[in-house]
């Protein structure tokens, strides 16, 4: 026997969980002989559910949500030494490891391509004590975002993360970090710090074009500067892929490094945004897992 574990968030994007929940138990059922549906009502359950699931040794876990959903699943998921393999079906905001893996962004036809399908193996990164899938940031661009209302993420998508950045840049100020990236210690003044997995930061695939959700490294960039608006000039470079390249950019790809303030007494409160919700607080340790997570992706070759 056969058993798939769905963790569905009926919240996500426009609601469409409602929608597609019993679609996706529909095509599953033509590849395992149960298919258990688990429904989110509040923050922790979809990585309670996804663990329980896990430690019952279930074939697959599948997820129907956005970044949000997808982070608290693999939560549930990566702690447990066997780890079942992990499909979703994209529903939020930004959704860039759906997009890195070829998911398709239309909810029907990622349903559709539920059958068919192949494993692949990436890599997940730690912050702390917390599993991440996509994207940690840091700075006042990023806290600009937390204030961006469910709705607006809803209508508008990964730009309304660019609109709010963009309004920010004429206010904020930059912060002091510390970067010790393996025994390298620098110090840099900025206001926006990405540690990525992948090349899609904020649905945009040119900011880091060289990474790989493969690769067994993380991707770190800091915008250099005290003063914002001129990084404006910034902009053309982050969509032709060149900005990693730039005099005011800070780039290094590390497997573990810590990140603080050199001034922690004037800066208590500065928080990270890790794929996409608000997450800890500075100072933080980052580490990467390589090829850690088996995923499901569509089968082009089918």
């Amino acid at each position: 026997m056969t058993k798939a574990v769905v963790i569905v968030n009926p919240s996500s994007g426009r609601e469409e969980g409602k929608t597609f929940g019993p679609k996706v138990q529909m095509e599953l059922e033509k590849l395992y002989d149960e298919v258990e549906m688990k429904w989110t009502e509040k923050e922790g359950d979809a990585t309670r559910f996804a663990r329980e699931a896990t430690r019952q040794e279930v074939d697959a876990i599948y997820a129907l949500g956005g970044d949000g959903t997808v982070n608290e699943c693999v939560n549930g998921i990566a702690t447990e030494e066997k780890r079942p393999p992990f499909g979703f079906i994209p529903l939020g905001t930004v959704n860039d490891l759906g997009r890195v893996l070829g998911i398709p962004m239309e909810s029907e036809k990622a349903v559709e391509q539920l059958t068919k399908r192949r494993k692949k193996a990436i890599d997940i990164g730690k912050i702390n004590d917390t599993f991440f899938v996509d994207i940690v940031a840091i700075g006042s661009i990023p806290e600009a975002v937390h204030s961006v209302p469910v709705e607006e993420k809803t209508n508008l998508g990964p730009f309304a993360y660019i609109l709010e950045g963009l309004k920010a840049l004429s206010e904020k100020e930059a912060y002091p970090f510390k970067f010790d990236i393996e025994g390298e210690i620098t110090e840099v003044d900025s206001f926006l710090v990405i540690i990525a997995l992948t090349n899609s930061v904020a649905g945009i695939p040119t900011v880091l074009p060289h990474a790989s959700e493969e690769d067994g490294v993380l991707h770190l960039l800091a915008v250099r500067g005290e003063n914002v608006a001129p990084k404006i000039n910034l902009v053309p470079k982050v969509f032709s892929g060149k900005v990693s390249e730039d005099d005011e950019v800070f780039y290094r790809k590390f497997k573990e490094a810590d990140i603080s303030l050199t001034d922690e007494k004037k800066y208590k409160t500065v928080v990270t945004n890790v794929d996409g919700d608000e997450g800890d607080y500075l100072p933080i340790k980052l580490k990467v897992f390589k090829q850690y997570l088996e995923v499901f992706v569509p089968d082009i070759d089918e």
